[in-house]
């Protein structure tokens, strides 16, 4: 009898960072930095999900998540299809359920969604029997955001456990920033939020996070900060004054940075505001880990799309 080799990971889907354990973040990182190390190579493609389909189905604008699934995609040999809102019967008025029945006759084998919807992706998981991975919904949840996060940390520091990072910007609408305090308290690191008080969510009761709405005392001696991308319609719905007080009061600049730990280091999910939400020096400084995020984003994606489409049958 043919051994199976498949793995048995427990996962159908991916929807938000809380369904994974601290063996399953172990067992992510461990398949993307040997995906890191394909990346590298001249040929940078291998055969593993030969003959696999994976669906985009982007029904938001997404330039860095979209690419870089795609690029994950291919170059574990899959064949992907895109879908966006504006070219899918979605535009002409087809409900999420109905464009979920197409797309399950179809007999894919993943689907990568981003939704302005909150639950989307897990409305789709209770119905689809494909692999469904959340590439952000709403304000809810952007899990592999958040994995790329905290494996570039990982690469770094070798273990986040009594690190302190500091999450810098608009958190009350930031999917990004929800996912990240879920997995960074589960990998040990003390998470800290910094941000006006029209820019905090209503409460963070039960949130296992300090919250400041003064940029130095946050910075104090934090081995990482976080900046999220700020965007300029939430000035004009009144949540912010103006820009330029805004990046004098909460942009991250080198200066700052003197508050910090010795070595600090600064990431950004992008698209970067420059001048707004980080200085354009330091967003190219030594300290900075964006293009380490990016570089980080298709190998943890590409472990994602292995680990999932390579799972056991009757796995959960």
């Amino acid at each position: 009898m043919e051994r199976d080799t498949r793995l048995t990971w427990p996962h159908k889907d991916l929807l938000d960072v809380d369904q994974l354990s601290l063996d399953d973040v172990s067992t992510i990182f461990k398949a993307a930095a040997s995906f890191q190390e394909i990346n590298s190579r001249p040929v940078k493609k291998v055969p593993t999900l030969r003959g696999k389909t994976v669906v985009l189905f982007f029904a938001e604008p997404s330039t860095r998540t979209k690419t870089s699934f795609d690029m994950a995609a291919k170059r574990l040999s899959a064949d992907t299809f895109s879908l966006a809102k504006s070219g899918s019967s979605l535009s002409k008025g087809e409900s999420l359920k109905d464009t979920a029945l197409t797309l399950q006759a179809m007999s894919l084998d993943a689907i990568v969604i981003r939704h302005a919807a909150s639950g989307a992706a897990q409305f789709l998981a209770e119905r689809l029997d494909a692999s469904i991975i959340n590439a952000g919904d709403g304000w809810h949840a952007h899990p592999t955001q958040a994995l790329l996060d905290a494996f570039s940390l990982y690469q770094e520091w070798g273990s986040l456990a009594g690190k302190t990072v500091c999450i810098l910007g608009d958190i009350a609408h930031s999917r990004v920033a929800r996912s990240n305090v879920q997995l960074l308290t589960k990998l040990g690191a003390k998470v800290r939020l910094c941000a006006p008080r029209t820019l905090l969510p209503a409460s963070t009761e039960g949130w296992p996070v300090e919250v400041f709405t003064d940029l130095k005392p946050a910075l104090r001696e934090v081995n990482a900060v976080m900046c999220l991308r700020l965007q300029l319609e939430r000035q004009q719905a009144g949540l912010l004054p103006d820009l330029r007080e805004y990046a004098r009061t909460f942009g991250l600049s080198a200066r700052h940075l003197k508050d910090a730990a010795p070595e600090a280091l600064v990431l950004h999910p992008g698209p970067i505001n420059r001048g707004v939400e980080i200085d354009s020096s330091l967003a190219d400084a030594r300290e900075s880990l964006i293009l380490d995020q990016v570089a980080a984003g298709v190998a943890v994606r590409m472990a994602l799309l292995f680990l999932y489409l390579t799972r056991k049958e009757g796995s959960t």
